[in-house]
C-alpha cells in the first residue's frame, strides 16, 4: 500500500480497507494503482474513466439516491465518457477502416 494511502486511512480512524464500502474499495484499489506507477498509461486512463462511468451508472440506479445528487453526477459522467471516447476513437476507426477493406475483398 501506498504511504499516502495509508496515511489517510490512519488519518480517518480506518483500521482496515475492509472497512470501507464498496465504491471506497474501488477509489482506493485505483488511487493505489496509479500511486504505485511510475508513468501511467493510456490503458490505465481508460480503465480509470471506465470504472468513474461504472461508479456513476450504479448511483443512479440507486432508490434510495435523492434525484438532485443523481443529477449532480451528470457533468462528471459526460467528461469521465468524453476521455474515454477520446482514447478509444483510434481503435474504432481503425476497427471501421478494417471492416471496410474486408468488405472490398
Amino acid at each position: 500500500m501506498h504511504k499516502l494511502l495509508s496515511n489517510l486511512l490512519l488519518k480517518r480512524g480506518i483500521e482496515s480497507i475492509k472497512d470501507l464500502d464498496e465504491s471506497e474499495k474501488q477509489d482506493f484499489e485505483n488511487w493505489n494503482k496509479v500511486l504505485s506507477k511510475r508513468e501511467l498509461t493510456t490503458d490505465d486512463i481508460k480503465n480509470y474513466c471506465k470504472t468513474q462511468c461504472d461508479n456513476i451508472e450504479i448511483k443512479w440506479a440507486e432508490y434510495s439516491v435523492k434525484h438532485a445528487d443523481k443529477a449532480e453526477l451528470l457533468p462528471y459522467f459526460t467528461v469521465y465518457r468524453s476521455i474515454l471516447m477520446a482514447l478509444e476513437s483510434p481503435d474504432r476507426e481503425r476497427k471501421a477502416i478494417e471492416n471496410q477493406i474486408t468488405n472490398l475483398l
